[in-house]
């Protein structure tokens, strides 16, 4: 089983480097994801970051309400990819939602709730840990295209996102407030 999850882990990074190598001029111009190593948190220098595709998808919590990266234009945004069937996720949701009160008007934590098919289910884990930032609602992870291909079976995952928009830290891991805010009060 270990000589499988090895294998398939292998090539998975593999398909990501070769899919970028691919990209020709236009990994410059967008962010595209690869973990040296099998590194579970990936910090960026300014000068090696490179934007992501706006991504835009339903509210979890507002019926008929569109939520988009664009909306947070000029914020520090803290993507965290979640489901509440996820343990870690669920271990995490009070640093996250700490994360996103100390941010303030600098930034938002901006959740993205994946694989949960019942979206009851997952806004009743957010109203029952008093979770006030907003999330899309992405039960096929859809967006993750749109973060450079991250790996959608690494959940939960974490992406903070200078006030551009661009990579500064990938956390492939549960996270703390104090790991979101190390990276967050450097980019204020």
């Amino acid at each position: 089983m270990r000589k499988r999850l090895t294998l398939a882990a292998t090539m998975l990074v593999a398909t990501v480097t070769l899919a970028a190598c691919g990209q020709g001029d236009a990994q410059t111009e967008t962010f595209a994801f690869h973990t040296p190593g099998g590194k579970v948190e990936i910090f960026y220098e300014e000068e090696d970051r490179a934007p992501l595709k706006n991504f835009s998808g339903e509210s979890l919590m507002d019926e008929g309400k569109t939520i988009s990266l664009d909306d947070y234009e000029g914020k520090i945004v803290v993507l965290n990819a979640w489901g509440q069937w996820c343990a870690p996720c669920r271990a995490e949701v009070d640093d996250l939602q700490e994360a996103h009160e100390a941010l303030g008007d600098d930034g938002t934590v901006l959740g993205i709730n994946v694989r949960d098919y019942n979206p009851q289910i997952a806004r009743d884990f957010a109203t029952d840990n008093g979770v006030t930032y907003p999330s899309v609602y992405d039960p096929p992870f859809k967006t993750a295209a749109a973060l450079g291909g991250i790996p959608t079976s690494v959940i939960p995952t974490t992406i903070v996102l200078d006030s551009e928009h661009r990579p500064a830290a990938v956390f492939l891991r549960e996270v703390s407030a104090q790991d979101i805010l190390d990276v967050t009060n450097e980019l204020k």
